[in-house]
């Protein structure tokens, strides 16, 4: 019987068990996939924190890779034995194998390794949208990328360089600051020490930015805002820092029309063609040398509980993946 991590109640990484669970077999537009690596994310956090909700007892995780066992009736695109990586819907990446609906499972170009694959979809899928949909970085840009040094982070430094934006990042210390410059970070900013808002100003000439990319939240959120130009947008797509609580939408006129948005992966890849679309465009940047999807933390799955502590404490860079 395989092995997943599974939590009973809401609450700290102490609350994650290693337990036996009973997978079966596919249902209809579903398969089966036996993992070879696991992708961690925050999102990982919301959920066992219940930050975001889920139903309980509830598995974990929304990302991974590894080969289809088998597969339900209507499954036309997969056979059994083919290497495929996902990333969202239902809770349950962090188990030995899973059933998972097979619409979301993207095949895995032979070029690219299992924990590669698992640790570049829900990143890699976020920086696609929020570069080529949320706000469509074009050359001559200037971009703020918050939490520079993490998974998604780094990714956009990558692609946005790529792109041809210039890149302003905010870092936790001078290790991270020095990791985001070799990711294609131009101008990163170590907040422990300078306010990031004043420097972005400093660099623009006080004319702000068309775009920041806010991961953290509320320690960042009207920081963010102060960075913008009029008309500019706030992509606010995470919460590492705490939920951004409730304000007066006011605040978006008096800096200048701003525009706010909260997006998920899951609004820019609900059909199957979208998913494949994304998929593509992230395989061909990948394969082309322009971004780098670097592993720099591994875990074995059944100790997900220390992962959790160590990415909270902000001691990881770039992707985690976990090793069933």
């Amino acid at each position: 019987m395989p092995n997943a991590i599974r939590f009973h109640e809401t609450g700290g990484p102490e609350v994650l068990r290693w337990e036996p669970v009973v997978v079966g077999d596919p249902g209809p537009g579903e398969a089966r996939v036996r993992h070879h690596a696991v992708g961690l994310n925050f999102i990982d956090v919301y959920h066992r924190s219940g930050v975001y909700q889920v139903p309980l007892p509830s598995g974990l995780g929304v990302e991974g890779a590894g080969v289809v066992e088998a597969v339900g009736e209507g499954v036309a695109d997969l056979v059994p034995g083919d290497r495929v990586a996902y990333a969202g819907g239902p809770p349950g990446s962090y188990a030995e194998a899973r059933v998972a609906p097979a619409d979301r499972l993207v095949p895995l170009p032979p070029s690219i390794g299992f924990e590669q694959g698992a640790a570049m979809m829900l990143k890699g899928l976020t920086a696609q949208y929020l570069l080529r949909s949320t706000y469509r970085v074009a050359r001559g840009d200037t971009i703020l990328v918050h939490a520079a040094a993490g998974g998604v982070g780094l990714i956009l430094c990558q692609w946005a360089r790529f792109l041809g934006a210039t890149v302003i990042g905010t870092v936790g210390t001078d290790a991270k600051a020095e990791v985001a410059r070799e990711h294609g970070c131009h101008h990163p900013i170590v907040t422990a020490r300078e306010s990031f808002a004043e420097r972005v100003r400093e660099l623009t000439g006080g004319a702000g930015l068309p775009v920041v990319y806010d991961s953290v939240g509320r320690e960042t959120f009207m920081g963010s805002l102060s960075c913008l130009r009029p008309r500019g947008l706030m992509v606010s797509y995470g919460n590492s820092s705490g939920v951004v609580p409730p304000f007066d939408i006011g605040v978006l006129s008096r800096m200048g029309s701003l525009f706010l948005t909260r997006p998920t992966l899951f609004s820019y890849s609900s059909s199957r063609g979208e998913l494949l679309a994304m998929t593509g465009e992230l395989f061909d940047v990948v394969a082309g040398g322009h971004v780098r999807i670097e592993v720099n933390q591994r875990y074995p799955l059944a100790e997900a509980a220390r992962a959790h502590r160590d990415l909270e404490a902000r001691r990881t860079t770039g992707s985690t993946v976990l090793v069933p």
